[in-house]
């Protein structure tokens, strides 16, 4: 009788065990029967598109239920905060973008350390910045960018979505790369500061390729240039910056962090199944529209990018005494 007890003691446990963690057996990472992503921004912008792609592809791979939740608010810290105090076993994921280094760089009272409160777990994706100007302007160029600042410095304005915003910061490093001087138009959002561009209110502006795509084809707006070093691919047509702004790069990424401590191999897991994820048709096509392709990076990859990148923004938010709203 107590050999009977014990072996319906062990197959009611079986039983109880997530579908997820019964399928992975021969050394494989257990992961939750659910798990969460969340995406620190609202609903209906491309990180909660990419997010939404991702999540029922994981969901089958890993046989559980995976959902999204948005937590939007103060540049992405309210949902980064949440994530970093969750339990740290895979259960609950940030998928994030460079906005997660950029508030970092520029935010005073961070409720956790961007370092060491995360562990990174994948990159989804990786792409340039365009450079665009008003059509009302002459200025067809990056030398032309840079001869207009000159001829008169301090007057040719450049709009962004806030102080301390990725496109705030970007175009001051512009301007010490390039040796100009330009007039910083800081908005609440991004869509009024390049209505105000399609308008020739301000010159010039730092944004990705999908927000000024309709002023662009509506002839409003002009690019001139990609934030990466190299040329991409994606817009073969249009010079890096960098021609004129030496060491420029402000090239913007998409990646997943999981809460710190979680065990090495659920992140592992985890990033073989969101890098392969990242390459399908489905995720593609929401990353090409901006120039951004797969980037399959390994953790320690994602780590370094984070830091590396946070070194540079937190460089020049020092120099310029940017400090977000």
């Amino acid at each position: 009788m107590r050999q009977l007890l014990t072996h319906l003691s062990l197959l009611a446990a079986a039983l109880s065990l997530p579908v997820s963690a019964m399928a992975q057996g021969d050394g494989e990472a257990r992961l939750p029967a659910v798990m969460k992503i969340v995406v620190p921004f609202g609903p209906g912008a491309s990180n909660d598109a990419i997010a939404r792609a991702i999540a029922p592809g994981l969901a089958r791979r890993l046989g559980n239920t995976v959902i999204v939740e948005n937590k939007a608010g103060a540049s992405g810290v309210i949902g980064a905060d949440f994530v970093a105090k969750s339990p740290r076993d895979g259960s609950v994921l940030l998928l994030t973008s460079s906005t997660f280094v950029t508030a970092a760089a520029t935010q005073t009272r961070l409720p956790y350390d961007p370092l060491s409160a995360f562990a990174p777990v994948a990159m989804v994706g990786n792409g340039p910045l365009l450079v665009a100007v008003s059509t009302t302007t002459a200025i067809r160029s990056p030398a032309d960018l840079q001869a207009a600042a000159r001829s008169r410095p301090g007057k040719l304005t450049y709009g962004s979505s806030g102080i301390g915003s990725i496109a705030h910061l970007a175009s001051e490093m512009i301007s010490d790369a390039a040796r100009i001087q330009m007039l910083h138009v800081p908005y609440k959002g991004a869509a009024n500061a390049l209505m105000d561009m399609a308008g020739g209110q301000i010159d010039m502006m730092v944004s990705n390729y999908s927000s000024l795509a309709p002023q662009i084809k509506g002839g409003k707006v002009r690019a001139i240039a990609v934030t990466s070093q190299q040329p991409s691919p994606a817009f073969a047509d249009l010079p890096p910056m960098a021609s004129v702004a030496p060491g420029f790069v402000a090239d913007i990424w998409v990646a997943i962090l999981a809460p710190a401590g979680t065990p090495t191999a659920v992140v592992q897991r985890l990033n073989r199944e969101i890098t392969e994820i990242a390459a399908t048709p489905e995720v593609r096509a929401l990353l090409e529209p901006d120039g951004a392709t797969p980037t399959p990076y390994g953790p320690a990859e994602v780590a370094q990018r984070i830091k590396d990148d946070l070194v540079r923004w937190k460089q020049i938010a020092t120099d310029k005494k940017i400090v977000a709203e």
